[in-house]
């Protein structure tokens, strides 16, 4: 382990999508074998932001976050760059941003390697209305089948479906009108927005978005354009091109429902979407290695 990490904090949220009860005790074992002062927190009546701020207020050298997409954007936030490094392991149910670093390594197979390979690095990430997404935020009608997804990965089909069948009542109830980078104006169903640690269309260094605009001809297209944006594969799909921007303004006739970094948000019916070249240093193993 690098001499500039003598502390560490690790939050293990057991509640969380794929780390279970005996996960704190295997990452206090996994810690112990590199020294230095380790501390493992699992949070107490389900209070994940309030571990998280203890954590952070103890200003470790490193913040190691075995939790989902949600609390991995979270500490991203609350440490900024002049922070405590981070390092969010694959510990939820979608693990966008662990993927994005870690590839598909468990956590245990990730944090080891960061311990004994890693190294710093900042990256960027995407801004609304004051809340960050590090990897892709979706907004308007396509968000609204985030509910569906979770019930596929469950393995509740049945569910799945009504969600969906919901979610596509209100998919032509309010199309969105946007505009990238003050030129590009349009209207679609939904937009999407990725971030260069995830593009296969950016590189890391790139300072930008990669933004698409989803517009559906029809029900059927909606749900398969809807699905495939909140499952993550809506770039392979013949019918959505991509553009890299920094800035994107975007409106519709009410509250905007969005998805960031795979957690359901609302937004106001106006919002600015930006690019933000540093919003966290993260500690991981060389891209070759991973």
């Amino acid at each position: 382990m690098g001499g500039k990490i003598r502390t560490i904090e690790l939050l293990a949220n057991t509640a969380s999508g794929s780390v279970g009860p005996a996960a704190p005790d295997e990452a206090r074992a996994i810690l112990a074998e590199f020294g230095g002062q380790a501390n493992v927190r699992v949070p107490e009546n389900g209070d994940v932001a309030g571990c998280l701020r203890a954590a952070i207020d103890r200003g470790p050298d490193l913040l190691v976050i075995l939790a989902g997409d949600g609390t991995a954007r979270a500490a991203a936030e609350l440490c900024g760059v002049k922070g405590p490094l981070i390092a969010p392991l694959p510990g939820g149910t979608m693990n966008m941003l662990p993927k994005a670093i870690y590839g598909t390594a468990d956590w245990k197979a990730a944090l080891r390697a960061t311990l004994e390979h890693g190294e710093e690095r900042v990256i960027g990430g995407g801004e609304v209305e004051g809340r960050m997404f590090l990897v892709a935020a979706i907004l308007g009608s396509a968000a609204l089948m985030a509910p569906a997804r979770e019930a596929v990965r469950e393995g509740h089909p049945i569910i799945a479906f009504y969600r969906a069948r919901r979610a596509l009542r209100r998919v032509f109830s309010g199309r969105l009108r946007y505009s990238l980078d003050g030129t590009t104006r349009g209207k679609a169903e939904a937009l999407t927005f990725m971030c260069p640690i995830a593009s296969r269309a950016l590189d890391d260094e790139d300072h930008c978005l990669e933004a698409a605009a989803l517009d559906p001809a029809g029900v059927a297209e909606a749900l398969r354009l809807g699905l495939a944006a909140v499952m993550g594969d809506w770039r392979d799909d013949p019918k959505v091109e991509t553009v890299a921007c920094r800035a994107a303004r975007v409106w519709a006739s009410s509250g905007v429902p969005a998805v960031l970094d795979g957690e359901p948000a609302r937004l106001s019916a106006s919002v600015l979407v930006t690019w933000k070249n540093e919003v966290a240093r993260i500690l991981a193993p060389p891209k070759a290695t991973t």
